[in-house]
C-alpha cells in the first residue's frame, strides 16, 4: 500500500524521525512550522489539498500525521495566548481541512492531558484534568480534532526524546561533560518514548488506516514500554554514556520548582495501541540503549 503523508512540524525531533523512518513506497512532505504555520487557514487549505490530488494522481492513499505543537512547558504559563493557537486553533484548522477533502488524520497529543495523580497507568477512556497551561491547549485541541468530523485518530504519547531538538536526554548528556554532580527529581514517573519508535508506529497507524484496520477507538496512547522515574532515567543515559551513575543525586519535585506543575505520575497504558493490533513499542532502556548505539 502506497502513503502520501503530510506531516506538519516536519522540523521537529518527531517529524523528522518520520521522515527518516518511512518505508521506500511512502512519500512523506515535511514542511516545517515556519514553511506551514497551522493557524494559516489558507496555507493549511492548500496543503491538504495538494496532498490529496498527489495522492490522486500517485493512486496512494493521504495521511496526515499532525506533528506541529506548541511545546514549551513552562514558557506556556505566560504564553498560554500563542500555546492555544497552536495547539487548539491549528489542529482545529487543520481537521477541518481533513473533514473537506477526505482525508484521514493522526493528531499527536500527551500525557500532560491528565492530572498525573493516578496510582496506576492512565487508559484513553479515563478523565482528563490537566494542571499546566500546556496541558490545558493539549486538551482543547483533542475536542477540537473530536469535534471536527473528521477521520481522525489521538495519540498521546509520553516524554519524548529525539537525536534532533531539545531534550532530557540531550540535556543529561550536555550537563555530564560540564558538571561532577547532577540532581534529578525521583518523584514524577513516566514512559520514556524515543521519536523513532514513536514515528515507526505512527506509520503503522496509518498503514493500518489506508487498509482498512483502522482501531475502533479513536484514542490511543503509545509510548516506550515500561516505567521509571526522572532520576533513574538519568542514571540510564549516564550509563550509555560509560559515566558514573552515582555522581546522580536525587532529590523531590519541591526541590526543583518550575514554573509549570508537573504531572507526579504519567504513565500511559498501551492497551488500546496492542487492541487496534499495532506492535507495541520496546521497552525504554532497550530503546535508550539503542538510541545511543545506532
Amino acid at each position: 500500500m502506497q502513503l502520501a503523508v503530510l506531516v506538519p512540524g516536519g522540523s521537529g525531533q518527531l517529524g523528522r524521525d518520520l521522515v527518516s523512518s518511512a518505508s521506500p513506497e511512502t512519500e512523506v512532505v515535511a514542511p516545517s512550522s515556519a514553511e506551514l504555520d497551522l493557524t494559516q487557514t489558507g496555507d493549511v487549505v492548500r496543503a491538504v489539498s495538494e496532498l490529496a490530488e498527489r495522492a490522486a494522481k500517485s493512486g496512494a492513499s493521504p495521511v496526515v500525521i499532525n506533528a506541529a505543537a506548541y511545546t514549551a512547558v513552562d514558557a506556556a504559563e505566560t504564553d498560554e495566548a500563542r500555546a492555544f493557537a497552536v495547539n487548539v486553533d491549528g489542529p482545529r484548522v487543520l481537521a477541518a481541512a481533513c473533514t473537506s477533502r477526505r482525508v484521514p488524520l493522526i493528531h499527536v497529543s500527551t500525557d500532560y492531558v491528565f492530572p498525573g495523580d493516578a496510582t496506576q497507568p492512565y487508559e484513553v477512556d479515563d478523565a482528563l484534568g490537566p494542571h499546566s497551561a500546556y496541558g490545558r491547549t493539549k486538551a482543547a485541541g483533542e475536542d477540537a480534532v473530536r469535534g471536527s468530523g473528521a477521520s481522525a485518530w489521538i495519540v498521546r504519547t509520553s516524554w519524548v526524546y529525539g537525536k534532533t531538538g531539545s531534550n532530557f536526554v540531550k540535556t543529561i548528556a550536555r550537563l555530564e561533560s560540564e558538571r561532577a554532580e547532577l540532581s534529578v527529581v525521583d518523584d514524577q514517573i513516566g514512559s520514556p518514548t524515543w521519536s523513532a519508535d514513536l514515528a515507526g508506529g505512527l506509520l503503522e497507524l496509518a498503514r493500518a488506516i489506508a487498509t482498512g484496520h483502522a482501531p475502533a477507538s479513536n484514542v490511543l496512547h503509545c509510548t516506550g514500554g515500561g516505567e521509571t522515574s526522572w532520576y533513574h532515567f538519568a542514571q540510564a543515559i549516564f550509563e550509555e554514556l560509560g559515566a558514573d551513575p552515582g555522581r546522580i543525586k536525587p532529590c523531590t519535585t519541591a526541590e526543583f520548582p518550575r514554573p509549570a506543575p508537573r504531572p507526579a505520575y504519567s504513565v500511559l497504558s498501551n492497551a488500546s495501541w496492542q487492541a487496534a493490533g499495532l506492535p507495541p513499542l520496546r521497552n525504554w532502556r532497550e530503546a535508550l540503549h539503542a538510541y545511543f548505539t545506532g
